[in-house]
């Protein structure tokens, strides 16, 4: 994790802009390692309900629970959340 940045590796024109910066980034970085954990937390429990379905003769994938979590990324986010959802939806696809 970087520490409070100088002028150059920020892009800032002043220290005290470079040091808002370099705080912010390790803010970011460590908001990061959160959202990171929490995205293989989802595809441990993923994995769950996907061996339960299959065990109990279902299918791996239930496409009306995806399309529930597209539509409620896009609602929080947008359009951009919709392309987060599938990113995170793919990730979370057979783990198991």
């Amino acid at each position: 994790m970087a520490t409070t940045g100088s002028i150059t590796d920020t892009g800032a024109r002043t220290d005290a802009a470079a040091a808002l910066i370099g705080d912010a980034r390790e803010r970011i970085d460590s908001l990061d390692d959160r959202i990171i954990g929490l995205i293989q937390e989802r595809m441990a429990v993923s994995a769950v309900i996907q061996e339960a379905r299959i065990t109990s003769g279902g299918r791996r994938v239930n496409l009306s629970r995806e399309m529930e979590i597209l539509g409620h990324y896009r609602d929080a986010l947008g359009r951009p959340g919709t392309s987060l959802a599938m990113t995170l939806l793919e990730l979370c696809r057979g783990r198991i």
